[in-house]
């Protein structure tokens, strides 16, 4: 088997690098124009909090989603009068409420959904290998296929053992290529802010090398080469799994895995392929490490010398949004661990990097609209703390609510900068 080859402008960990953007405040009459409401998502059934689901307002693209703990918070600009908010996550019902219907903190109930779908050999796929090469070669039948500017959030949070010791926000502009263009999509800063405490870092400064794009590679039907590709789809075995639903539709629920363990990394997971449009509606996958040497050279760009990185886990989740019965990408997330060993130290430390992108907004643009400064792949997000003394720094924006420990981090730093 030949060695797969991997996207190396994913997941790279650089080490010390600085760069400097412009941020701009936000406007006090900005913060006027829209309306917030908050509250949390769980299972109807089990009352656990529902992670990464879709809250959007029909008939537009504003949306966002809710965050591990399940809460959310949603910003409506006051010209839309669409009173409707539809709540949605794969194996779930669909859900609608009134926005008159939300009050301050509001529980949202889902409903887990139960879905039998017709025979496979009735649709026409002698195996799961054939549905996901059709899947892929027919993509511009399913995918929005013309410019987009979207806008989006994402955050970037290093963790030493359990503690937040790395937190990067911030919005950026999109702008999306058509799917069956060779043309890679661009990403403009708008807004940011991050904060590291390099003391509780130890000796080693890790940066997460690609930022935004680190998430929007995941989109793997803008990117195959990552994954799926016509010759690497030969080094996969797929099965059909027991079937889902999304947005009240069927879903195909597709396992793939390594034909063969050769020590080299690879990936394992699932595809959720919508069956009324054959189309990918989401895929959670993980790397099978395998060769940690292998793994680190994926993973590390650059290092010191006495410096040992071992990759641990890496994990991946994408989700696509529908919209007029075409798909586009929504959210993505990627969570590194590792292990670092330094020569002559005694112990070793274990950090997790996690990214995740959500789209909050988008529109149609023309084909040559650029970005005024793009951001290049290899960009790390520098140092600017000041964001976090402002609590209406985001304005209007559409975030994804931060988790517990999430919000804690934010609090300490805001503490930190009034005693400066």
């Amino acid at each position: 088997m030949k060695k797969i080859k991997f996207r190396r402008n994913l997941t790279f960990l650089y080490y010390f690098i600085f760069l400097v953007f412009f941020i701009p405040k936000t406007g006090a009459q900005e913060l006027e124009n829209f309306r917030e409401y908050s509250g949390t998502v769980v299972n109807a059934v089990t009352g656990d909090p529902v992670e990464a689901v879709s809250l959007t307002i029909k008939d537009h693209n504003i949306s966002t989603i809710t965050n591990t703990d399940g809460a959310f918070t949603l910003k409506i600009p006051n010209e839309i009068t669409s009173e409707v908010l539809q709540i949605a996550d794969l194996g779930f019902q669909l859900k609608e409420i009134s926005l008159s219907q939300l009050s301050q903190d509001i529980e949202i109930r889902l409903t887990p959904a139960i879905t039998t779908l017709p025979e496979i050999s009735i649709l026409g796929y002698k195996d799961a290998e054939a549905l996901v090469r059709k899947l892929f070669k027919e993509k511009d039948n399913s995918d929005i296929n013309t410019p987009l500017l979207m806008t989006a959030f994402y955050r970037e949070t290093i963790k030493r053992r359990n503690r937040d010791v790395s937190l990067t926000e911030a919005v950026v502009n999109l702008y999306k290529q058509p799917y069956a263009s060779s043309k890679k999509d661009m990403i403009e800063l708008h807004k940011a802010r991050k904060s590291t405490d390099y003391k509780r870092l130890d000796t080693v400064a890790l940066k997460l090398q690609g930022g935004p794009f680190s998430t929007l590679y995941l989109d793997m039907m803008k990117y195959p080469d990552f994954i799926f590709t016509d010759e690497s789809i030969d080094y996969y075995s797929f099965n059909f799994e027991p079937s889902s639903t999304i947005n009240g539709k069927p879903v195909y629920v597709i396992g793939f895995q390594p034909k063969v363990e050769d020590g080299l990394p690879s990936f394992k997971g699932k595809l959720f392929v919508a069956s009324d449009q054959l189309a990918l509606a989401g895929a959670d996958f993980f790397m099978e490490l395998g060769n940690t040497d292998e793994a680190s050279k994926i993973f590390v760009k650059k290092k010191p010398r006495d410096i040992i990185v071992t990759p641990k886990e890496a994990t991946y989740h994408i989700d696509y949004r529908e919209k007029n019965g075409k798909w586009y990408y929504g959210y993505g997330s990627v969570s590194l661990s590792f292990k670092v060993n330094q020569k002559g130290k005694l112990f070793n430390s274990n950090y997790t990097i996690s990214s995740e992108m959500a789209v909050t907004d988008w529109k149609l643009i023309e084909e040559n609209q650029k970005p005024e400064t793009k951001m290049k792949p290899t960009v790390v997000m520098t140092d600017e703390k000041f964001g976090f003394a402002d609590p209406d720094f985001w304005g209007l924006y559409n975030v994804i609510e931060p988790e517990k420990s999430i919000e804690s981090a934010i609090n300490k730093i805001q503490r930190k900068l009034k005693r400066q």
